[in-house]
This record gives C-alpha cells, structure tokens and sequence, in this order.
C-alpha cells in the first residue's frame, strides 16, 4: 500500500507542477499584465514602465523560476490594485467558503445516499421512480435560480433566514442549500447504480441466504462497496465547491473566495486570479488523491494490489 501511495504522490506532484506552469502561462501570454492594469487609454510609456516595475520585461523562464520560488516560500504576490499580499486576502475569505463547500457536499451526501440505496433496494417501485424524477427535476433547476427562490421564499416572505452576508450559521443555511442541489443528482444516481451492481453479486445472495437483516445487508455489506465511486465523485464535487460557488456567493454576498475571484476578473488584477486558479487546481489534486487513499482503505482488492 505504501509503494501505491508514493506513486500516487509522486503523479500528483508533477499534475502541480503541470498546474503551476499553466496558471503562469495564461496569465502571462493569453493576456498583456500590463495592459490589463493600465487600461486601453495607457501610452507605450506608461506600460513599459509598469513592466519594469513589475518584472514583466524579463524573458518567460526567468519569470517563471522567480514565481516557483516564491511559491515554494508561500509568497503569493502583490495584487496589482491594492498593494495587498495575496496570500493573506486568500486566507481572510478561504474560511468561509471551504465551510460552506464542506456543509454543501455534506448536505448533499446526507441525502443523495439513503436516496440512492432507497432507489436501489426499491427498483422499478413507487420509490425508486419519486427519487428518479426529483433527481431529473433538481438537476434540471440551476443554481441561481433556486438560490432566488430560496431567498425570496425563505428570507423574504416568510423571514426564516437572513438572505446576505456569513456571519453567523444561520446566514450559510441558504447558500449551502442552493449549492448543494449542484452535487446532489449526480451523487444519488451514482449510489442507486452502485448499490444496483452491489445486490446483484454473489456475497449479497450468499448474505441473504445467511438471514442477515436487510438494514446489515443493504447500510453495511452493499454500501461499503456502493460508496467507492461515490467518495471519488463527492471529493471532485467538493473541489468545484470551492471554485464554483462564485454564482453562490455573489447572490448571497458572501466574501469568500468565489466573490474575491469574480472582484478580480472584473478589475484584471492578474496575480490574484492566478493565486486562486492554483489554489483551487490544487485542492482538486489534494482531495483526488485522499479519495484515492480513503478507496483503498474500504476496498480490499486494492489493498492487495498495492501490496
């Protein structure tokens, strides 16, 4: 298992890399830095002024050696409309928007799962076909649009929940609401299949010959296998969480991240949009890799294989 799991981070290190060498590409040849920050009405001078300033007049390799340094140091750059460290407008906003991914995905695990084993253990009846056609018409819902129905339903006429700003739990029950109905219908369609292929195999017949309790058999023998693909999805939905909550967070106005990354492409400030591509790139990477730990942990034929 060791000898897996260092291949494992030996080809995520070098998918960061891969990561860090095309945030600084786009950032840097898709669009003129200077440009960006001086505007249209900017004269030759005034860019290459800002381009000495900022380092822009070296050639590309170099430029790109200096940002691995400083990465490799924590140093994130300068945002080229504050004067503020990137790093530290990163750390003020990530709070708030990992707890609201992580109360997103967790919301959508809580139902999509006991949905999907319902779904599957009832196939072709009454329940397997209300849990299909809420997952159509949830999929089929964009998250916008139910964030306003949520607000205006929740906040405004009944006047439940507070419909802006994240300084108390109660201000995150709507936004997490709205964006966990993202992850939900792919979660619950994947577990219904998964627990579908898992009561068709051999050990759930050899089970229910036993006598074992349905709940054992159906939450413990079938689910245990059910989830593998499900921990991968639900990892890979959590890292979009966290990069596409910009909708969420606008709507809410929630300083997290997604609002700091839709601030900065409006403004062109271009080391903070390359600061939060990277960090959102590498948390994919982050919890790619836990999945594939934790998959290998509740599956035993991959044990072996990496013995």
């Amino acid at each position: 298992m060791l000898s897996l799991l260092l291949r494992r981070m030996g080809l995520a290190l070098m998918v960061a890399i891969t990561v860090s060498l095309l945030c600084f590409t786009l950032s840097n040849v898709a669009v003129d830095p200077a440009l960006a920050l001086a505007g249209d009405s900017a004269t030759e001078a005034d860019l290459q002024a800002l381009r000495i300033r900022y380092g822009l007049d070296r050639p590309l390799p170099e430029r790109y050696a200096a940002y691995l340094a400083r990465l490799v140091q924590g140093d994130l750059g300068t945002s080229q409309l504050t004067g503020e460290p990137v790093s530290k407008m990163l750390t003020d906003r990530v709070g708030v928007t990992a707890m609201l991914a992580f109360t997103a995905i967790l919301l959508a695990l809580l139902i999509a799962v006991p949905a999907g084993v319902l779904a599957a253990a009832r196939r072709g009846g009454w329940a397997d076909r209300i849990v299909s056609l809420i997952v159509v018409v949830v999929q089929a819902v964009p998250s916008f649009w139910a964030a306003l129905v949520l607000i205006i339903f929740f906040g405004v006429q009944l006047r439940w929940l507070p419909i802006s700003g994240s300084s108390s739990a109660a201000h995150l029950v709507l936004p997490t609401v709205a964006l966990s109905l993202y992850a939900l219908p792919a979660l619950t369609r994947l577990t219904r299949s998964g627990m579908i292929d898992a009561l068709e195999s051999d050990y759930i017949r050899t089970a229910r010959a036993m006598g074992l309790p349905t709940f054992k058999i159906l939450f413990v023998s079938a689910l245990r296998n059910a989830l593998l693909p499900v921990v991968s999805l639900g990892a890979v939905q959590f890292g979009f969480m966290l990069g596409g909550s910009i909708v969420i967070e606008s709507i809410f106005a929630i300083h997290g991240i997604g609002y700091l990354a839709w601030q900065s492409m409006i403004r062109s400030d271009m080391p903070v949009i390359q600061a939060v591509v990277l960090m959102i790139s590498l948390t994919y990477i982050v919890l790619t890799f836990l999945s594939d730990v934790i998959n290998t942990l509740l599956d035993p034929r991959m044990k072996r294989a990496a013995s």
